[in-house]
């Protein structure tokens, strides 16, 4: 299955309601910057924000993709409207998170493990998250670990397990520990033994590159998300063996305990 493959599964009602009978009652446009205590590196975030219901769906971008002036014409319409739509994909990826999320909301997903991140500081409860994530793979002493989509806490989350760190990203040239940033996401999945991947993943169009490629090779493929968690789900014993799921609001936009759902295919 594909991503594409999913939405025409969805459009086609396999996976629940027809989606154009459920409309968007909200539509977000958000801008987030980062630097954390003693970090050079700032880092700069951009999300589509979809509502229906009770849940969002949500798809971070790249700078300039996508005009916060769309939401003045999202709110109200269905989401088959936008997935069948030549909307920009982030937007796309967006209401298809919002369709599968509202299907099946994460809180009350019988294969999730509820993971409460503790109040405090930005960088303590980046790290409690990043930990979470790297406790989704079996990190032994010389793991060598493709991480695509650079977060520097879950580079050292990775490292403190005794697991090599190959990182890849579009955005950075080295990680905050000094590790070289690969671009080129295929070499970094052929050298490793595991790989952890952001939801980004997604909203750039090089999911199902991914997907395939650890199908291929039959390797563990954890994906972190807050970009299209409920649609990474989807993949869940088809490529993807765990997954991070943090829905929104995100644990960066508050100081008290939020939660994420961690699953995993033996559960």
């Amino acid at each position: 299955m594909t991503v594409s493959e999913l939405t025409q599964a969805v459009l086609d009602g396999t996976h629940g309601p027809d989606p154009a009978s459920i409309s968007i009652t909200s539509a977000f446009w958000l801008h987030h910057t980062t630097r954390l205590p003693g970090a050079d590196v700032t880092y700069r975030n951009y999300y589509v924000l979809l509502r229906v219901g009770e849940v969002f769906g949500a798809c971070s971008f790249e700078s300039g993709e996508l005009d916060p002036t769309y939401c003045a014409d999202t709110s109200g319409r269905t989401l088959a409207d936008v997935l069948r739509s030549d909307d920009p994909l982030p937007v796309r990826i967006a209401a298809l998170d919002a369709y599968l999320a509202a299907v099946e909301p994460h809180h009350l997903a019988t294969r999730a493990e509820e993971v409460v991140l503790p109040a405090g500081t930005p960088d303590v409860r980046a790290r409690a998250r990043d930990a979470a994530v790297a406790g989704l793979l079996d990190v032994a002493d010389g793991t060598k670990v493709a991480l695509i989509g650079v977060v520097n806490p879950l580079v050292d989350a990775i490292t403190s397990r005794g697991g090599v760190c190959l990182p890849c990203d579009f955005n950075l040239r080295e990680t905050a520990s000094g590790l070289p940033v690969s671009r080129d996401m295929l070499e970094v999945i052929d050298a490793a033994d595991a790989v952890v991947a952001t939801g980004m993943t997604l909203s750039n169009g090089s999911f199902d590159i991914l997907l395939s490629r650890c199908r291929e090779q039959a390797k563990p493929l954890a994906i972190y998300a807050q970009t299209g968690s409920a649609v990474a789900r989807a993949f869940l014993g088809s490529g993807v063996t765990a997954l991070s799921a943090e829905p929104f609001p995100f644990s960066q936009f508050s100081a008290r305990p939020t939660s994420l759902y961690r699953y995993r295919i033996d559960e």
